[in-house]
């Protein structure tokens, strides 16, 4: 356990089934921030499962999203999220002043084989990569 008491900061991603895009996206997050960041996700209408094309697109990068699941967004995620990244949700996520909000414009994956995924995957991680460097200024 760190003895750093600086508080890490948290993401929220938020889609509408939270079974493609918010999935990858908080994936990417964990793997790629190594801890230093707190990594949500949530859906406004969560899928019974995430996209497995989704999780094929990942696993050809070397990360497992295959036990993830689904979860309803609520407001309580949103007020402990210093920043809330919302892809194709609309006006359905909670607005809580104070927060750092973005709305990624993403294709929306479902229903999509992996070769429609994997250039959406390949958006996220870029997106991921300038949030990273936006919440950790330190970082590589």
């Amino acid at each position: 356990m760190s003895t750093d008491t600086t508080k890490k900061p948290s993401v929220l991603f938020v889609c509408v089934h939270n079974a493609g895009r918010s999935q990858m996206a908080a994936a990417f997050l964990t793997t790629l921030a190594e801890g230093a960041i707190e990594v949500r996700s949530a859906g406004s209408q969560p899928a019974d499962k995430v996209n497995p094309a989704a999780v094929e697109a990942m696993a050809e990068l070397g990360i497992d999203m295959s036990a993830e699941i689904p979860k309803v967004l609520t407001t309580e995620a949103v007020k402990g999220s210093d920043v809330v990244i919302t892809m194709g949700c609309g006006d359905e996520c909670p607005y809580f002043p104070g927060k750092r909000y973005e709305d990624w414009v993403l294709e929306d994956p479902a229903g999509q084989g992996v070769d429609a995924v994997r250039p959406i995957r390949d958006e996220i991680k870029t997106r991921i990569e300038g949030l990273i460097e936006s919440l950790i200024p330190a970082a590589k």
